[in-house]
């Protein structure tokens, strides 16, 4: 805190990766406002997008795979990695059609949010209406997974159980068409 009492960021000192694998975790030490110094791990790395894809049958469309977190498989929503130089809205139609071979009529950002307070990665929800199958799903070769369509009331019940790592995009999408509101 400053002399006004306000809180101010930490000055950061140096970092350090102390883990290089498929998600790095980097070591960052800071000189916090008391003065005293302190280490910090930090989960590195960029953007991700997921999205809540919903059919013209009010079908959504999701994909159950094996998510080595859990250690189990789950029903998920479609996405991951934005590159460098694509936007959220091109990575999400990419992501859709790799993983689940349907692509959307229209599509619209519903939010972003921080994957955890010891985390550099920024999620982001889009929502995209009218998707159809137009192809078979090419994922990557470490992705093993299955597309599958639930009704709104299945999703819903689904987001609900928490039996999904998403579950808060799940729930910002389903607040963005409507199907849920956020009240206090």
């Amino acid at each position: 805190m400053d002399a006004s009492g306000s809180v101010v960021p930490w000055e950061l000192l140096g970092e350090e990766t102390k883990l290089s694998g498929f998600r790095p975790v980097v070591l960052r030490r800071y000189r916090m406002s008391s003065g005293e110094e302190s280490d910090w791990d930090i989960l590195a790395g960029g953007r991700t997008v997921a999205v809540v894809a919903v059919t013209d049958e009010d079908r959504v469309v999701l994909v159950r795979q094996f998510r080595p977190g859990p250690g189990g498989v789950l029903l998920e929503l479609p996405g991951g990695n934005v590159g460098a130089e694509e936007s959220v809205e091109s990575a999400m139609a990419r992501e859709l059609l790799e993983e689940t071979g349907y692509k959307a009529e229209s599509l619209a950002l519903a939010g972003r949010t921080w994957l955890a307070a010891y985390a550099q990665r920024c999620r982001h929800t889009v929502v995209a209406r009218g998707c159809r199958k137009v192809a078979e799903s090419t994922p990557d070769r470490e992705e093993f997974l299955e597309p599958v369509e639930l009704p709104m009331s299945e999703f819903v019940a689904h987001v609900l159980s928490g039996e999904m790592t998403d579950q808060e995009i799940a729930l910002r999408g389903l607040v963005a068409l409507g199907v849920l509101t956020a009240t206090l």
